[in-house]
């Protein structure tokens, strides 16, 4: 795809625009290969080298999926690929990579609590990109989950600011260790596909800084590299063309000094969003050095985008070194191994009635497995799809695992399911890029697990869900549920590996699921009988989508409201136990200069090895602004074997304590009483103490 250009542009430079990402070093003459001078100053010296035509490519996408290169100064271009889940295959991926591992879903990921496991997924991503010769991965995805309704929420990292925030930090240093830029996306308040090309979130600063920022926050000092704008609007006006979004929130109050791009067609105003800050418009711009000419633009405004860009490449090393190295492609063994590992510690055991699960393989003559998700590997559709290679669905790992005696059938009768002496309930959900499903995306699961529990007590309902679900029909009714997310292509013998006890689960959700719908935040966002669909440039109006609900969102909605879920916020269950104990605090008094260190002890009082994750919540009980009942500031993933026990440490800072206060601009911890609990879940409070902050605000 040629880049368009007006009449005014001299056509004859555009051939310098190349996308083939052929590795070449600048030239060693030219003042900016200087590898010991400081990114940002390098990239002004190309600048200066560069004429206006070429600048005004440079801030273009090319073939949909290129960042230029120019051959006159000796630069390659890069290629970027979708999406957070692994590395999206399309037919211009420019070096024919066949195959690519499809890893578990992002929520899966979060439900692992495991922020080093974050970063081994993401290195593993990264090394699949080095093979594949991608410079720019479009993820990872990090918005907070606040309806179970949203299309995109398997992207994701869950409802709660802080565990997004560990989670997303990891990830970026991992994938970056490996010479690939990371973009965090989609910025901000893009948590609905809803028409998400004519929403506008009508959002405050509070819950903007306290809910829905800190994951990027967490990104931009992680390293970060490239941040992603929003297709929808926030405040009236779209976030890929908002100097309130771009240059106030994003590189002002977050501090970030890197490429921000928008997403693909996602710029209404050329003009507007290039003075909103913006640096990279995809998946084209029109016309840049025409605009520069005729005075819409200045060309300063030009050269900052084309530095911005230009720094962060520097920055990542790319012209210094060489990063395509296909012969990693042997590594992909050890990336299914890793995905793996992450559906082993991701999957959720929701119920264990009688401690039915693990199956005791020597008890069963015959198992049987039925539902729409036993022979299909399960995931979300758009930007994310990742097809994998060597995919074990449930029913072939059933096979391998149980031979003759598993009866698979796509629908049974009563007698089938009365006469198995285990029944294995495979469902799946639907969820897609681009539009919002129904809380209960398949009303088919509700009879078919409701069917079953009636006919046959030894059965296990598999959940192959990208969000919560309506469950309240049956959740309570079946024996066991295991909540298995979308688990890209070793899902399968994940699950297996968890029903006969090779592995015991050790997944948390990172999300509440509520009974109903109507228990949520924001039940009534979606106007009724407006079309679904997210297509370009059909409908001319906007929808307000207004965040009614500001700082309270998942478990600190609940919470407030006093509102049961069906599944509480950090919750999950084991094959073994564990015992909470000695509860101790460094001090009773809340400094702004001296962490305040919890400790405790966690014990395994069970027969098998397992994992727990102890999580830490603070309440602020005295304060003169509405705050939530709790707040997860952190939590540690502990492995034991059974009978041992070991201290826990977690770290408390004075910001830990803080609310974010729109009068001052600033975070603010007033004087008072706060309350400290370390608990299983956010409804499983085990040890209680409190503390006094004695910080004294301006």
């Amino acid at each position: 795809m040629k880049i368009k250009i007006s009449s005014l542009d001299d056509k004859s430079l555009y051939p310098q625009f190349e996308n083939k990402c052929l590795f070449k070093k600048i030239p060693a003459d030219k003042p900016y290969a200087n590898k010991k001078i400081p990114p940002e100053k390098r990239a002004e010296l190309l600048v200066k080298e560069m004429t206006l035509n070429e600048k005004g490519g440079m801030v273009s996408g090319l073939s949909e999926f290129y960042l230029p290169g120019i051959k006159r100064l000796g630069m390659q271009s890069f290629y970027m690929a979708d999406s957070s889940l692994g590395i999206r295959l399309l037919d211009n991926t420019p070096t024919g990579l066949k195959k690519t591992t499809a890893f578990p879903c992002s929520l899966t990921l979060a439900s692992t609590w495991n922020p080093s496991l974050s970063y081994e997924y993401a290195k593993a991503i990264g090394e699949e990109c080095n093979a594949g010769n991608v410079s720019i991965l479009l993820g990872p995805g990090m918005n907070i989950y606040r309806m179970s309704t949203c299309g995109r929420n398997f992207e994701y990292t869950g409802e709660d600011p802080f565990l997004a925030s560990r989670i997303i930090e990891e990830y970026v240093k991992g994938l970056q260790s490996r010479g690939v830029m990371a973009t965090l996306k989609h910025f901000v308040a893009n948590n609905t596909e809803f028409h998400r090309r004519q929403s506008n979130s009508i959002i405050k600063e509070r819950e903007l800084h306290e809910i829905y920022m800190p994951a990027f926050k967490a990104g931009i000092d992680a390293g970060a590299a490239a941040v992603m704008t929003a297709y929808n609007l926030v405040n009236g006006e779209w976030a890929g063309q908002s100097k309130y979004v771009i240059t106030d929130l994003l590189r002002g109050e977050l501090g970030f000094k890197g490429l921000v791009m928008t997403d693909w067609v996602a710029v209404y105003n050329q003009v507007k969003a290039i003075n909103s800050g913006l640096d990279l418009i995809m998946p084209e711009a029109q016309n840049m050095a025409e605009n520069v000419r005729l005075g819409k633009v200045s060309e300063k405004s030009l050269d900052r985008m084309v530095i911005n860009i230009l720094t962060a490449c520097f920055k990542m090393g790319w012209y210094d070194k060489k990063f395509y190295d296909k012969s990693l492609i042997k590594k992909f063994r050890y990336h299914q191994k890793t995905a793996l590992k992450t559906n082993h510690e991701g999957i959720v055991l929701l119920r264990n009635k009688n401690n039915f699960l693990p199956i005791r393989k020597k008890h069963i003559n015959s198992i049987l497995l039925i539902g729409n998700a036993a022979e299909k590997i399960v995931y979300g559709g758009g930007a994310s799809v990742v097809k994998g290679y060597n995919n074990i669905t449930l029913l072939d790992a059933m096979r391998k695992e149980f031979g003759d005696k598993l009866i698979y059938k796509k629908t049974a009768s009563n007698k089938e399911i009365k006469a198995a002496d285990a029944v294995i309930v495979a469902l799946s959900s639907f969820h897609k890029e681009s539009i919002d499903t129904d809380f209960d995306s398949k009303p088919e699961n509700s009879k078919i697990a409701g069917k079953v529990a009636k006919l046959n007590p030894n059965n296990v309902v598999v959940t192959m869900f990208g969000s919560g679900q309506h469950m309240v029909n049956w959740a309570n009714e079946v024996t066991s549920i295991l909540y298995a997310w979308f688990g890209g292509q070793s899902q399968g013998k994940a699950i297996v590996d968890i029903l006969v006890g090779r592995v015991n689960p050790s997944g948390k959700l990172p999300i509440t699921i509520e009974k109903e719908f109507a228990d949520c935040p924001c039940a009534d966002y979606r106007p009724e009988r407006e079309p679904e669909w997210d297509i370009f440039g059909k409908y001319k109006h906007t929808y307000k989508l207004k965040y009614k609900e500001g700082i309270f969102v998942g478990y600190r909605w609940y919470d407030t409201k006093r509102i049961e879920p069906l599944y509480p916020f950090g919750f999950g269950l084991s094959y073994t136990s564990f015992e909470y104990d000695n509860l101790k605090l460094s001090s009773h008094k809340i400094y702004k200069n001296k962490p305040l260190i919890v400790d405790f002890t966690l014990k395994n009082t069970g027969k098998r090895i397992g994992a727990e994750i102890a999580q830490l919540y603070v309440h602020d009980i005295e304060s003169s602004v509405k705050r939530p009942v709790k707040e997860l500031k952190g939590f540690e993933k502990v492995f034991l074997k059974p009978g041992e026990t070991k201290k826990i440490s977690l770290k408390l800072h004075w910001k830990d304590f803080a609310f974010w206060n729109p009068k001052t601009k600033e975070w603010t911890v007033e004087p008072g009483k706060f309350k400290i609990m370390i608990g299983a879940s956010s409804r499983e409070i085990k040890l209680k103490d409190e503390v006094e902050s004695v910080i004294r605000n301006p």
